[in-house]
């Protein structure tokens, strides 16, 4: 399958096709920039970058009770401190957790 931009043609590997449309991944540069143009509120160069939307993936994941493991596995990162700086659990998720040793704990397992 070829993909290119301005007229350069290049051919995608294997692991560059989606197995299920037969559709090229977009570039690193393709991605930014479309996600820059779905955000931008004050125009282009304005918007979310691709890292502040790993860092909240991996925060949203996290809330909605995803383990160290898992959020390791999705995120690639070998060691979990490397991790810490991706999730930052909200002050309701907090809260949440909180509640598991106040009164009437046992009832609520």
């Amino acid at each position: 399958m070829g993909i290119g931009d301005c007229g350069e043609r290049r051919y995608a590997s294997g692991r560059d096709v989606c197995p299920d449309t037969g559709l090229a991944r977009l570039s690193y540069d393709q991605a930014r920039d479309l996600l820059d143009t779905a955000t931008a509120a004050d125009g282009p160069g304005t918007g979310w970058d691709l890292h502040e939307l790993r860092h909240s993936g991996l925060t949203h994941l996290g809330e909605a009770g995803a383990s160290l493991l898992e959020l390791m596995a999705k995120s690639r990162h070998r060691k979990a401190e490397n991790l810490r700086r991706y999730f930052k659990p909200s002050p309701q998720a907090m809260r949440e957790l909180t509640s598991i040793l106040g009164p009437g704990a046992e009832r609520r397992r």
